[in-house]
């Protein structure tokens, strides 16, 4: 596996996938400006294994909740790519059919139809989230879920690799977490996966899977949806919701993992929060929230186009994939609302045209 990880049609593969609507990037610019230099600088290191990423830029997001993002240089994500080229199918076979993130065909809207097909099918959910999820994955745990399905050493090593550069990316956003039988050393277990790696997004699936199946088939719940860290729940009897909800918590625990509090089972006609939006049996509605922070963001954007910061396809790029989103809820009074905003204002972009004529 690892002979085919390094090949030259591997890593030119990686490169287009990495480089995907990114081109125009300095990083990505720059690699590609040499690009088979830069390649077989990869190829050379990862067959003498003297590779050795790079440090991550990090900064914060508020998508409306502030996230801590994590990104790693542009060579790196290529190795990333490479990696997840050869074991990406090994473990797609192995995911249950209703976890829907980070998987070819799946995605936040098909995972939002299957909730909203439970809503009608069943009385109550029960909605959970896990505390600090990213920052809490324990690389033991994940290396030992890894192991199982991937035997060639020098791919584990790479993983490895990978994995050593994330410690302590994280740490701030990490709450010491004490579960039974728990020393003091449990505060120096490697653990928390950068939030912007491909590899990170992939392996939280993986961590995850054992706990897919412990839902499918111990507690046989029929009704189940997961995207990455959100899940849902489904049945005809709050009994049989809070008794899955304490095997949960222990199933849970088994992964140095956490519930955020308010997990409860209620009926589904109150409507479910997931993943942005309020799920009805028979209706969608977008989170208040959601329309605010992008209303906010609408206007600073068009304050930007005004002095030609932005183009005008910037700005109309930005409108409709906020519109293309909003209309998987019931939201057209919204999208009205929303686009009465979008109109540009007289004398927008006049900065531009005098910087142009300058």
């Amino acid at each position: 596996m690892y002979d085919e990880l390094c090949s030259w049609e591997n890593l030119r593969l990686a490169y287009r996938k990495a480089s995907k609507g990114k081109r125009g990037h300095a990083s990505v610019a720059a690699f590609e400006h040499r690009l088979e230099d830069n390649l077989l600088a990869l190829q050379l290191e990862l067959e003498s294994q003297t590779y050795q990423p790079g440090g991550y830029a990090s900064f914060y997001i508020h998508d409306p909740k502030e996230r801590l993002i994590s990104a790693a240089p542009f060579r790196d994500r290529v190795v990333h790519h490479a990696l997840c080229n050869l074991i990406e199918p090994i473990f797609e076979r192995s995911f249950i059919f209703d976890s829907y993130a980070n998987r070819i065909g799946k995605g936040t809207h098909r995972a939002l139809n299957r909730c909203q097909e439970f809503a009608r099918r069943y009385a109550y959910v029960l909605q959970c989230d896990i505390k600090q999820y990213f920052p809490s994955i324990d690389h033991a745990i994940l290396r030992d879920a890894l192991a199982k399905k991937i035997c060639d050493t020098q791919v584990l090593w790479l993983i490895d690799r990978i994995l050593a550069s994330g410690v302590g990316v994280l740490s701030n956003e990490y709450e010491i977490v004490y579960f039974p039988n728990d020393d003091l050393f449990a505060a120096l277990r490697p653990r928390g996966l950068p939030i912007g790696n491909l590899t990170s997004q992939f392996w939280a699936n993986v961590y995850l899977n054992a706990f897919d199946h412990f839902v499918k088939r111990e507690l046989r719940c029929a009704g189940y949806v997961r995207y990455v860290d959100d899940f849902v729940l489904f049945a005809d009897s709050k009994a049989a919701l809070w008794d899955w909800r304490a095997a949960i918590h222990k199933r849970l625990a088994n992964l140095r993992l956490t519930l955020h509090r308010g997990a409860h089972p209620r009926p589904v006609n109150e409507g479910i929060p997931f993943l942005g939006f309020q799920v009805f049996p028979e209706r969608r509605r977008l989170k208040r929230r959601k329309g605010i922070h992008f209303i906010r963001a609408l206007k600073t954007r068009i304050a930007a186009y005004a002095r030609g910061e932005i183009t005008l396809d910037t700005l109309s790029a930005s409108v409709q994939g906020w519109l293309n989103h909003a209309r998987y809820a019931n939201t057209v009074g919204l999208q009205k609302a929303v686009l009465r905003r979008a109109a540009i204002p007289s004398g927008a972009g006049l900065e531009r045209g005098k910087a142009a004529s300058e």
